[in-house]
């Protein structure tokens, strides 16, 4: 938590400081993340220190893994093209869907609600066209990473052998939110911070304890970032956050993931 004394007040200041990172290039396949992010952080002028974290988007870190697809591989299945229709989308892209999903929840004219092979709800399983260079005017899609948590905690491991800090990892994508208009930074991979923060048990201002309340503290992070990173051409796909407010812990974005059995909704 970054904490400071405001001598005019006699009061402690809780600070989060968000910085996005300046002149990260077009990421490739074998592309070193932490290097890239070595660079940024020297040219943005900044040091980093053990409990700072990296937001880092999906849409890079899923570049340097290699998970792109060329739609001119893909065959889709007699169930992709009966989906394509429904959806309006073509039906390479639906079979990629299928693939990476574990079961499709909701299907209506632009949308296509599935339950992702890693857990989430989400439109279209995170596949995305927006930002991918195909090459040779080929059409291609970019997957989610294969393991979020697991790049995370690579990015972790190299930053702290490059930099010599510890530092947490938020892995982030865009997501849409039942009963509520527009998109959101959400963080799909973690590493050295808690995901969830379990307030259960505390006392409020008022002594009484709190029963219910569990902070999605990645998300909230993932959120914040994103005001910076943009959601269009803005280019800023890495955001230094420092004064993140809870105790680091190792984590996974599974718990963030509510199960089945408690999901009231479906």
């Amino acid at each position: 938590m970054c904490l400071r004394l405001d001598p005019r007040a006699g009061l402690t200041v809780r600070e989060l400081t968000l910085v996005a990172l300046p002149g990260i290039p077009e990421v490739e396949h074998g592309a070193s993340l932490v290097e890239l992010l070595r660079s940024a952080v020297e040219r943005a002028g900044k040091t980093l220190e053990s409990g700072d974290v990296l937001v880092v988007a999906q849409k890079i870190v899923s570049k340097a893994e290699g998970r792109s697809v060329r739609l001119a591989e893909v065959t889709p299945s007699a169930r992709a093209f009966e989906l394509a229709h429904i959806v309006e989308k073509d039906p390479r892209l639906v079979e990629l869907m299928l693939h990476e999903s574990r079961a499709v929840l909701r299907a209506k004219p632009g949308v296509l609600i599935v339950e992702h092979r890693l857990g989430f709800v989400m439109a279209s399983a995170g596949i995305d066209q927006s930002n991918v260079a195909g090459g040779n005017g080929e059409e291609t899609a970019l997957l989610l990473p294969e393991d979020p948590d697991a790049s995370a905690r690579r990015i972790q491991e190299g930053v702290r052998n490059a930099c010599g800090a510890v530092v947490g990892i938020v892995i982030n994508d865009s997501f849409g939110r039942a009963w509520r208009n527009g998109v959101t930074g959400v963080a799909v991979g973690v590493a050295g911070i808690p995901a969830l923060v379990d307030l259960r048990g505390r006392p409020d201002r008022e002594g009484r304890p709190l029963r219910v309340t569990q902070v999605a503290a990645a998300d909230e992070l993932a959120a914040a970032a994103s005001l910076l990173m943009g959601q269009s051409d803005e280019g800023c796909p890495v955001v230094l956050a420092r004064g993140f407010p809870y105790a680091r812990r190792a984590s996974s974005i599974g718990e963030l993931i509510r199960p089945r059995a408690e999901d009231m909704f479906r």
